[in-house]
């Protein structure tokens, strides 16, 4: 069994990075199993393809407009993630996404349990701005709310003794979460 941990979306736009920011800060709380893959997967599109095929369970963080209070977290599961529309997105990733789990379903290599963690954005159209803080606000409950789906799923997550500083992170450069908001108030 394997275990699919993504992040999709695009830093660059403002509270499209939701999905990116929050798989960073699981991964600098918690270890996890050999058997996870935590995976940044940006705005990669059919390319994730592959690394849906190989999960059996998939779990993915992304900013959705559910037409909900800003900041709001929505866990969708199972076959309502591929067929729930009642999120109008504007995400450039959108689609792609969507063709990712549509393409896997026709290999017949579709996760056996999925979980989208999508939480209610603010602005998706400030291109180089930060994320805003209601969803900044959200990724702590985001994590925490992976870790609960995880722990269902009988995945061992462990925290860090000492969790991780964002220059050892998945994005140990200036386009870290860090970095990058300090570069946009500069």
């Amino acid at each position: 069994m394997t275990v699919l941990v993504l992040g999709i979306g695009n830093i660059l736009w403002a509270d499209e990075g939701f999905g990116v920011r929050a798989v960073e800060a699981f991964h600098r709380r918690y270890e996890l199993p050999d058997d996870v893959v935590l995976l940044d997967g940006g705005t990669q599109g059919l390319y994730l393809v592959n690394y849906v095929q190989e999960a059996d369970d998939l779990l993915v963080f992304d900013a959705i407009d559910y037409g909900m209070t800003p900041g709001s977290l929505k866990i969708v599961r199972d076959d309502e993630v591929p067929k729930f529309t009642g999120a109008k997105k504007m995400s450039l990733h959108q689609t792609g996404f969507q063709e990712v789990l549509s393409a896997a379903d026709l290999l017949a290599a579709y996760p056996r349990r999925l979980a989208l963690i999508g939480c209610q954005p603010v602005d998706l159209e400030d291109w180089g701005g930060p994320l805003t803080p209601p969803v900044r606000d959200a990724i702590g409950p985001a994590v925490d709310a992976a870790v609960a789906v995880l722990s269902v799923w009988g995945v061992a997550v462990r925290p860090r003794p000492v969790p991780l500083r964002e220059e050892d992170g998945l994005l140990s450069n200036d386009i870290g979460h860090a970095a990058y908001e300090r570069c946009m108030a500069g």
